[in-house]
């Protein structure tokens, strides 16, 4: 069975995403991260041979959320990126990459 989201608290102090999953798992994962691995075709293209490099992101803060259905959230960051849509699965990867 697939880990859910039992809580998604934004850190601004530690610029930081905090997800927490119902299988005990625990994640800081830091903003800049969220945005240079943003899920959207303007970072990952739509190809893997597109992905952009994302630099200079190293204060980005995260200033909105919105969910997505049942599946998702789309973040909102401060330098104006809102496109990417991150799922359950895609935050739970990104905090296993972030230990």
């Amino acid at each position: 069975m697939r880990p859910w989201p039992t809580e998604l608290r934004f850190s601004k102090s530690d610029k930081a995403l905090v997800a927490r999953f119902d299988n005990e798992a625990e994640f800081s994962i830091p903003f800049e991260t969220l945005r240079v691995e943003s899920p959207s075709a303007e970072v990952q293209g739509h190809s893997p041979d597109q992905k952009v490099t994302v630099t200079g992101k190293e204060n980005v803060l995260v200033t909105g959320a919105e969910p997505v259905g049942r599946y998702a959230v789309r973040l909102i960051f401060d330098d104006g990126h809102d496109s990417g849509l991150f799922t359950w699965d895609y935050l739970y990867a990104l905090g296993e990459a972030s230990r």
